[in-house]
């Protein structure tokens, strides 16, 4: 599945657009960036609550398809300015997390192996 189609079906706000018509291989949920350097794959899409730039940092060095800001967090401007330097697509959404991971579950999207 798409990114794009992701977005339209979850209904997240795109906060930073890029690689839409990236497919996504899995789903990976952390709020911590070690875990997420760690565990998540090429190709994955993250749902996290944090909003810094260091996220943007750690899914662009994974080659992730994207990043969810779940639970109605804002994601800070250095987070969006750098979303647009390293072409990572950033959404957000007033869903929790554990809301996303089940709808993209729903979706097909099977977590990181």
């Amino acid at each position: 599945m798409k990114m794009s189609e992701i977005a339209k079906s979850l209904n997240l706000e795109s906060k930073a657009e890029s690689g839409e018509d990236q497919e996504v291989a899995g789903g990976y949920v952390s709020d911590l960036l070690s875990d997420v350097l760690a565990h998540a794959k090429a190709g994955d899409i993250w749902v996290t609550n944090q909003r810094h730039h260091n996220c943007v940092a750690v899914a662009s060095l994974l080659g992730l398809s994207g990043l969810i800001i779940a639970g109605d967090v804002e994601p800070d401007e250095s987070t969006i300015e750098k979303a647009h330097t390293e072409k990572v697509g950033v959404y957000a959404t007033g869903l929790s997390a554990f809301e996303v991971i089940g709808r993209l579950y729903a979706l097909g999207v099977k977590g990181s192996s």
